[in-house]
């Protein structure tokens, strides 16, 4: 079996290069082209230069620094956010209360009024019963019913 993934043939590594002639390449300098000279001019955000001459003759030459203003304090709370955000919850659960206090305030004066009324009710149609029943008058073209007295004799059966 010849074949380019076969396991019995030897790696091939490529050549070594040639190390018997290096090339050496030797930089070539670039020469600037000549420009328009500069006048020296003090950019507006960098101040002046300023120079000092010590007790002992030294001369200290550099950048005046405008001395360094410490941050404004912001105002510490005098309370946490935990605190102010509980007190909140708090406002909010005392009128959720209150709507809830309204409702069942509604809800039992409601009862109230739907007992009442039932009770009238029954006290108009009782009132009205009553006055059917135990009226003067009398309800004479109805049908009249005679109740007899009814003797029932047993019936002895001797074996």
């Amino acid at each position: 079996m010849t074949g380019d993934n076969d396991v019995n043939e030897p790696t091939r590594y490529p050549a070594a290069p040639d190390m018997s002639a290096p090339e050496i390449h030797c930089p070539v300098p670039l020469v600037p082209s000549p420009t328009a000279p500069l006048a020296p001019t003090q950019p507006g955000g960098i101040p002046s230069v300023a120079s000092i001459v010590l007790p002992d003759g030294r001369v200290v030459t550099g950048y005046a620094v405008a001395p360094a203003q410490p941050e404004p304090v912001t105002a510490a709370l005098a309370v946490s956010r935990a605190a102010v955000n509980v007190a909140v919850g708090g406002v909010g659960f005392l009128a959720v209360c209150g709507g809830l206090f309204l409702l069942t305030a509604f809800i039992t004066a409601l009862t109230a009024l739907v007992t009442q009324l039932v009770i009238l009710a029954a006290v108009i149609f009782g009132g009205w019963v009553a006055v059917q029943v135990f009226s003067a008058s009398g309800h004479r073209g109805g049908t009249t019913v005679k109740i007899r007295k009814a003797v029932i004799k047993r019936s002895h059966f001797h074996s």
